[in-house]
This record gives C-alpha cells, sequence and structure tokens, in this order.
C-alpha cells in the first residue's frame, strides 16, 4: 500500500468542501492558504469569479507566523470587508483542520465583525 503526503490527503477534502462552499456578491468566500513562512486569506466572489480582496502576514507590520498573526490578519480581513460593506462571510478552510492558525484566524474576522 502506498503511503499519500498530507498535502495530497489535504486537495482531497479541499475539492470535497469546495463542492459544497459557494461565494458570491453580497456573502463572498473567505479562502485560506498556509505556507511555511506566511498566511494568505482572500474574499472570492464565485459568481463572477473575482477576487474582491486579498491579504497576507506581509501587510502586518512586525506580525509572524503564528496564532497571534493569524487572529490579526483576520481582523485585518474583517476591517477591509467593512469597508466594502460587507457583512457575511462563507469560510473556506482549503482542506486545513480547523485548529491552530486557521481558527484563530476566523475567529479574528468574527471579532471584527464578520459573520459566517
Amino acid at each position: 500500500m502506498v503511503k499519500s503526503s498530507k498535502n495530497k490527503l489535504r486537495l482531497h477534502r479541499k475539492r470535497r468542501i469546495k463542492a459544497k462552499v459557494f461565494g458570491t456578491a453580497e456573502r463572498p468566500r473567505l479562502c485560506v492558504f498556509r505556507s511555511l513562512q506566511n498566511i494568505y486569506a482572500q474574499l472570492v466572489d464565485d459568481t463572477e469569479g473575482k477576487t474582491l480582496f486579498s491579504a497576507s502576514l506581509k501587510k502586518i507590520k512586525k506580525s509572524t507566523n503564528n496564532i497571534e498573526g493569524a487572529k490579526e490578519l483576520g481582523k485585518l480581513i474583517a476591517k477591509e470587508a467593512a469597508d466594502k460593506k460587507i457583512k457575511e462571510i462563507v469560510f473556506d478552510r482549503s482542506g486545513y483542520k480547523y485548529h491552530g492558525k486557521v481558527r484563530a484566524l476566523a475567529e479574528g474576522a468574527r471579532e471584527g465583525g464578520l459573520k459566517f
């Protein structure tokens, strides 16, 4: 039996989630991507295929790739969404487990005023 890589399993979960999650202009999809050095998040309108806003830890001064940095990134996304009059979103965790940095990003977005 061949062992699958963690990323291959994550991409399989991502496809399963993406089949159910869809973002609209009124309720865009908050998509998360984690790399070893950074965390990226973007609001996507799937009806038009447009990215409304994107952010990463690079945009936040004095942030590190940890739970506190992810929470700050969630607050930044919520602030930018509020500027564009977006109050509700659909959360797409991209196959990552809902703990650690992904959970902190979601909690930061909720603290910023977004509803999931």
